[in-house]
């Protein structure tokens, strides 16, 4: 671990957004989310209107803005407030409510809508609100007040999403990019979950003042996430198999300082093994062990979802008859109400105009630098390299670590790391070696509807945690 350097002013987040930073939308709780940078032609299309991103400029993460006649307008407080104050139907008048009406008489002919789509746009061109529109709509249904309390929100949130659409602004963090790719994307990063993120970090014992080595074939998710709870105090060195460098473009979504990427190094492996003697470790740079490429996995199948995550024991035996438990971590997050579909887009200015240049990321580290993680080795190691054979690359990173130190090892499958783990056991290279696979459930919280959610993702991956030590001489 590098010595503390002398105590500088903590870095100071910003609370507001600026011109060239990057943010991400929350369109109607979920069902849309994208990644913008706020450039001065920035604009985003809702429904059938394109808005510009402009009013964002200054606004607090976690502001609401709703869609107006002339593009994205800030939602007051007393709106807000006023929306939390409803009732929800889960007190003991709105049950009394439900208990005179229900449902079976109602017939879904189109004909309890009075309010034609004529008299909607002429609604629109005399410059009617969205809220107000909704209001007519439900003025004007002649089966609005025979339904349950349950059903007038459903058809209330229904209608808000088309003619009232709601935008949040939300910070890009790692929890938020993290499942923000998942939901849409999850093949560009190795099927990785939120929970398997931060089991990773916890498990590497990340934290200030660490020099990290990790293997980033995840886009430069782990690396942003590294560099993020460091917070400008230790370094990250990402390396890469061959000469050239595996992209880390999304750590440019993580609006990092420009002294927390200066702390951001990128060497390929070869120069870092050239530092040490690895011994007779079998290498593969020098081309004793082939490294296999394989194909991305497709996506978990849908049927799998809905059934929970359960443990899996699985037994790998040797000379010393050691063995291997997979424990499950239970992670319950609490979620809204809604569905999510997710339309992740990633766009930018639509103009020419040109945005303002964000820090970069991955420079080559000083010869100094090297010389000193040479001699002294990293505090801690994290691979998530779900297309690589992680037991050959291992053995090359291994001898990097100084001493007593964690590493962590992510991939989407359990085979992969039980053979590693077993390689691990047989060259008795590391101690507490564990297996676990993080296990992840999201509920719905509303009165007298809190239940897990119908369609969830039983799958987060596996990883195998250990602390390496001095390989004892034959």
């Amino acid at each position: 671990m590098a010595p503390p350097p002398p105590q500088t002013p903590t870095p100071v987040i910003p609370r507001e957004a600026w011109e060239g930073c990057s943010v991400l939308l929350d369109i109607n709780d979920g069902d849309r989310l994208a990644f913008f940078r706020l450039t001065p032609g920035a604009t985003v299309k809702i429904g059938d209107k394109s808005c510009s991103l402009q009013p964002l400029l200054g606004r607090p993460f976690g502001s609401l803005f709703r869609v107006g006649p002339d593009g994205l307008v800030p939602c007051a407080a007393t709106d807000a407030s006023s929306q939390d104050d409803k009732p929800r139907g889960g007190g003991a008048g709105g049950q009394a409510q439900d208990e005179t009406r229900d449902n079976r008489s109602l017939v879904d002919n189109n004909t309890a809508q009075t309010l034609s789509s004529e008299d909607i746009e002429a609604m629109k061109r005399e410059g009617a609100s969205g809220d107000a529109i909704v209001e007519a709509l439900i003025a004007n249904s002649s089966t609005f007040g025979n339904k349950t309390v349950f059903s007038q929100e459903k058809y209330k949130l229904k209608k808000q999403k088309k003619y009232a659409p709601k935008v949040l602004l939300r910070r890009p963090t790692s929890r938020s990019i993290c499942e923000t790719y998942f939901k849409k994307y999850p093949a560009r990063i190795g099927f990785m979950r939120v929970d398997a993120l931060s089991l990773l970090l916890s498990m590497a014992n990340v934290g200030a003042y660490s020099d990290v080595l990790a293997v980033d074939m995840v886009g430069g998710l782990v690396v942003g996430a590294v560099a993020e709870r460091l917070g400008g105090t230790g370094y990250v060195c990402s390396t890469y198999l061959g000469s050239a460098p595996s992209s880390i473009d999304i750590i440019r979504m993580y609006n990092l300082s420009s002294d927390m990427t200066s702390r951001i190094f990128q060497a390929p492996l070869g120069d870092l093994c050239s530092l040490q003697s690895v011994g007779d470790a079998p290498s593969v740079l020098s081309g004793s062990i082939q490294c296999d490429v394989v194909e991305p996995a497709a996506v978990p199948d849908e049927s799998l979802q809905s059934s929970p995550a359960k443990p899996i024991n699985t037994t790998v035996s040797d000379g010393n008859a050691q063995s291997m438990t997979v424990q499950p971590i239970n992670m319950e997050v609490p979620e809204p109400a809604t569905d999510d579909h997710l339309n992740q887009d990633c766009k930018g200015s639509n103009g020419n105009s040109v945005a303002p240049k964000a820090p970069r990321a991955g420079k080559a580290p000083s010869p100094e630098m090297m010389k000193y993680w040479g001699e002294h080795g990293f505090s801690s190691l994290i691979v998530a390299a779900p297309g690589h054979e992680v037991e050959s690359v291992l053995a090359d990173l291994l001898p990097l670590l100084s001493y007593s130190a964690p590493f962590a090892i992510y991939h989407q499958y359990l085979q992969p790391l039980a053979t590693c783990m077993h390689s691990l056991q047989a060259s008795k290279m590391a101690i507490g070696l564990q297996i676990t696979e993080p296990w992840l459930r999201e509920y719905q919280v509303l009165p007298s509807r809190t239940h897990p959610h119908m369609q969830m993702n039983a799958f987060g991956g596996y990883v195998l945690s250990g602390i390496r030590i001095h390989k004892p001489d034959p």
